[in-house]
């Protein structure tokens, strides 16, 4: 199976050209590429697929083989990939994924995309539809007990479910492996869910930690800083139709919620290395 390695601020991911490549199982496939020890080594696996819809399709497949609905640095990245391949001859370019068609506006320095400008469409807050296992028309600053311990979130989805976590101490203190699977796997959360760890640091900077479920900690998560911006204007952190600086571990993203409920998210999209692996010799 020929894959290109590329990460979003340093959320990476094994991509294969659809177009030309088959994967049976991508499920299993997924898993074995993941492997940081004994596999290539990613958050995940993302497939380049034909559409009837839009100029292309992308498939998500977190590091434990589940489907994702939307993944917002991998997008960026198949814009990359679809544009220095051939797939599309402009830098304006629609993907189909399972949570809607998403429209990419790519940066172009000597013919090749560094990075883009992604519509990730409106943010949804009603609670069964993010889903979140509670009534009302949104929830914010709700508490919720895990692990026994009181927390104040806030659930957002942006094609996949969000728990953000407004803190006071730096988030890089968290015993993260410790609390996130507790998060994740909460019942009020039907479909688990990704979870934020943020610090305010100023009315248009965050920082944030991220557990992602079905893959653990990654250094970034695009969809899980659309949410956190969103979060932080619904809590009155920050302000509609004004660029808000996420600062992940990997690193920036730039993410605009204007006043229409759609989110405007702009980052980096890069390319590591290209390869060819025997899917067979990894188990």
């Amino acid at each position: 199976m020929k894959f290109s390695k590329m990460h979003g601020i340093g959320n990476d991911y094994v991509y294969v050209n659809g177009f030309s490549e088959e994967v049976p199982d991508p499920e299993r496939t997924a898993v074995l590429v993941s492997d940081r020890r004994c596999g290539i080594g990613s958050d995940g696996l993302i497939l380049i697929l034909p559409s009837d819809k839009a100029d292309c399709r992308m498939r998500m497949f977190n590091a434990d083989g589940s489907e994702g609905m939307m993944c917002g640095n991998g997008i960026r990245c198949v814009g990359k990939y679809a544009y220095d391949h051939g797939i599309v001859g402009t830098p304006a370019l629609s993907v189909e994924t399972k949570s809607g068609i998403k429209y990419i506006t790519l940066q172009i320095e000597n013919g090749v995309a560094t990075g883009a400008t992604v519509d990730m469409g409106r943010a949804v807050l009603r609670p069964r539809e993010i889903p979140v296992e509670a009534d009302g028309e949104d929830f914010v600053s709700r508490t919720l007990t895990v692990d026994g311990k009181d927390y104040t979130v806030t659930c957002v989805s942006m094609g996949n479910p969000h728990c953000v976590i407004f803190m006071e101490d730096d988030p890089m203190t968290l015993d993260l492996p410790a609390i996130g699977p507790s998060f994740e796997n909460h019942p009020l959360f039907p479909e688990r869910i990704n979870t934020e760890f943020v610090r305010v640091l100023d009315d248009h900077t965050l920082f944030m930690r991220v557990w992602e479920r079905g893959s653990g900690e990654t250094f970034a998560c695009g969809t899980g800083a659309c949410a956190t911006a969103v979060a932080a204007v619904l809590c009155g952190y920050c302000r509609r139709e004004e660029p808000i600086t996420v600062k992940l571990r990997g690193g920036d993203l730039t993410i605009v919620y204007k006043e229409d409920g759609t989110v405007m998210m702009t980052g980096a999209a890069t390319h590591v290395f290209d390869g060819e692996i025997d899917l067979s010799r990894l188990g």
